[in-house]
């Protein structure tokens, strides 16, 4: 179906090609959903929720600048939604456009402060910038929020070895030793700093 068609599709058309799009994911048929979806865009293009979809369809199917796009299009028109703020930034962090990634994950904690994924994503694209002192607070706020995953703790162990804080490093290997040994063992080695973790029983 071409797009001037699909534009004009009524609400039972667009059900059901929502319907087989759902159904061509679930059996790994992926162009063939984002065919339907695509549809779908072209029927709802003021659609913030479809935008998403298929931006995080084009993701996954390697079209990451399309769907930077798509997201910006959905943030036009719906600005509140953390997600999709969110999502936005990590395609930007992907790209390697961090100041743009920055903008996109603090719309997001504006809208959700405890959007843990966000805080650990500006985090990120604060490091890769060069501004390291600057991603301890977002790493400390991450792991906050997801005491027992070892990403935000690992990468702050590396943020305080940069800023040669030897007892901020120390500090976050025994925390991380409570729950993922094996990680803070990983983490001695890479720092040069040993608090004495034991990975066997």
């Amino acid at each position: 179906m071409n797009a001037p068609a699909a534009r004009g599709a009524s609400a039972l058309s667009v059900w059901y090609w929502k319907q087989l799009a759902i159904w061509a994911g679930l059996f790994k048929r992926d162009d063939v959903a984002i065919d339907y979806w695509e549809r779908i865009l072209a029927a709802r293009p003021q659609n913030p929720t479809v935008l998403a979809t298929v931006a995080h369809m084009k993701a996954q199917a390697g079209g990451r600048r399309e769907a930077v796009a798509l997201l910006q299009r959905a943030v036009e028109l719906d600005p509140n939604s953390a997600h999709a703020w969110f999502n936005l930034g990590f395609l930007q962090q992907e790209e390697q456009r961090h100041d743009e990634a920055l903008v996109s994950f603090e719309r997001a904690l504006a809208l959700d402060p405890k959007l843990d994924r966000a805080w650990y994503g500006k985090a990120l694209s604060l490091i890769k910038s060069g501004r390291s002192q600057e991603a301890v607070a977002p790493l400390k706020r991450n792991t906050e929020l997801q005491p027992m995953s070892p990403y935000g703790f690992y990468q702050l162990a590396h943020v305080y070895h940069k800023l040669e804080d030897k007892d901020g490093v120390a500090r976050t290997i025994r925390k991380l030793a409570e729950f993922e040994p094996k990680v803070a063992k990983q983490l001695e080695r890479e720092t040069g700093v040993h608090v004495g973790v034991v990975t066997e029983f």
